[in-house]
């Protein structure tokens, strides 16, 4: 068996915030990261100043044709702007409406939607006192056709963000105002898409079965940002997503089940990062600890050996990639060294270790 482990940071519980990038569906997208004692708080939130993010929206699939800042902070989108308000007159009709960029905000659109997605390229946000705006002619909900005579009809979201940047400053939008698009536009961010379903660890309330399953949801959503709490998550760099720049983190789930994958502006950052959050798991041991101890009560774990200390390792998987491992429980009592695929969550899963090796008997 080879294990490795994550070196983290000194102790201390860590608070931080900052721009990070979250990999969701194979696509980095810009998130505001906050770190708590307890939980990172992810929210793809748009900036105050509506400022663009590299050419991205801060719904993370979105261009706004340049980057800049802007003294409008408020946005329209399909809950401002909802399609009864929209005139009948412009309903499936093809409209042509001449934007001029502005140096600071360029179109101020959001978009979503393209060929991958087999959805046409739509607006789903615009922002207040900016270009689009001021035209007082487009719509969240609109379909770009055309980009100064370019047809994006079967275009990928891609190859129109490039399309809406090389546009130049004065900008024709062939649009058609979609209502049966209305329920797309008003998806949340790609932060709402991060799978983290499993309840943490709370041992032993997991196991009770009237527990109010409301009270065990271990994230929240609120549209475009997303909770996620820090106690046994797995905190480590380059095990499963290759970083030659090393400026990526990995957090993963008490059941193994799930990964984020953040990545930073450079490497000092994603270190810093890195550093912050690990130190902020492994100030909830102790606690975890206590909490197993009180479920097991007398019996202990495995044979009654009471457990001094836990966490995670990196385990070589066997084959031919010499890169290949994965994350799996550790957990040190009296007498054995305990290995488990993820962190149990059930009292009788306590006795069923993946691996058992006497202390006496490992070198």
């Amino acid at each position: 068996m080879a294990v490795a482990a994550a070196g983290g940071g000194g102790g201390g519980r860590a608070q931080r915030s900052g721009w990070l990038e979250v990999l969701v569906r194979e696509r980095w997208h810009k998130v505001l990261a906050n770190l708590g004692g307890e939980a990172l708080v992810l929210s793809g939130e748009e900036r105050p100043d509506g400022a663009a993010h590299n050419g991205l929206g801060g719904d993370g699939v979105a261009c706004r044709g340049a980057e800049g800042g802007g003294g409008a902070a408020a946005v329209r989108t399909a809950f401002t702007d909802p399609p009864e308000q929209v005139p009948e007159a412009v309903s499936n009709k093809k409209r042509c409406v001449k934007v001029l960029k502005q140096e600071m905000g360029g179109l101020g659109i959001s978009i979503k939607g393209g060929k991958e997605n087999k959805m046409p390229i739509l607006i789903s946000k615009i922002f207040k006192g900016l270009a689009a705006d001021q035209t007082q002619a487009l719509y969240v909900g609109d379909a770009i056709l055309a980009v100064n005579g370019t047809d994006l009809r079967d275009a990928t979201h891609d190859e129109a963000v490039q399309a809406l940047k090389r546009a130049g400053k004065e900008v024709l939008l062939e649009v058609k105002y979609m209502r049966e698009a209305t329920p797309y536009v008003k998806k949340g961010s790609p932060v709402s898409e991060i799978g983290w379903e499993t309840p943490p660890p709370e041992s032993p309330r997991l196991g009770c079965a009237s527990a109010d399953p409301l009270s065990q949801l271990s994230l929240s959503i609120h549209r475009d940002k997303k909770t996620i709490p820090l106690k046994m998550c797995y905190v480590t760099r380059n095990m499963t997503v290759s970083d030659p720049e090393n400026r990526l983190i990995e957090v993963h789930s008490p059941d193994a089940k799930h990964t984020v994958v953040l990545r930073s502006k450079d490497s000092a950052t994603a270190q810093a990062w890195f550093n912050a959050i690990h130190s902020s798991v492994n100030e909830l041991i102790p606690r975890v600890i206590a909490e197993v101890r009180d479920q097991l009560g007398k019996t202990g774990i495995a044979g009654s050996r009471e457990i001094r200390h836990l966490g995670w390792l990196a385990e070589k998987v066997p084959g031919d990639n010499e890169k290949h491992w994965k994350p799996v429980l550790v957990v040190l009592t009296e007498k054995d060294l305990l290995i488990y695929e993820s962190m149990p969550r059930m009292k009788e899963a306590w006795f069923s270790p993946l691996h058992t090796y006497p202390l006496l008997a490992t070198r």
